[in-house]
């Protein structure tokens, strides 16, 4: 088993590769590791009008990705959202919830708009 510090190495370098991957798909990071008292954002990213509030979920293996993200790790998300679109979105954007999820030798999946807001 991993120690809490390997494990939060790992989500940091999942988060990095997410970063990198929204970038060459034309989004802007915003902000990363958004901590409110609803919750965590890893990533906040916007392109053009759309404000994306990302889980990053990061398996070892690509079989344990479908599991890796259930509707209450969403409501906190959204939750956590709420709490700071005021700061990064713009009258008339739209905000959503998105997930990606990286796994070892698999290219990314961007799940867009996971939850709507």
């Amino acid at each position: 088993m991993n120690t809490r510090a390997e494990r939060e190495a790992t989500g940091r370098r999942g988060e990095a590769l997410a970063a990198w991957y929204l970038r060459l798909k034309g989004w802007r990071i915003l902000a990363r590791r958004v901590k409110t008292p609803r919750g965590e954002i890893d990533l906040i990213a916007r392109r053009g009008g759309t404000v994306a509030f990302i889980e990053v979920k990061w398996r070892e293996r690509a079989e344990e990705l479908d599991q890796a993200v259930d509707p209450y790790r969403l409501r906190r998300v959204a939750a956590a959202a709420e709490a700071v679109a005021h700061r990064h979105a713009r009258p008339g954007d739209i905000q959503r919830i998105d997930v990606l999820l990286l796994a070892p030798g698999r290219f990314p999946r961007h799940m867009a708009n996971a939850l709507m807001l």
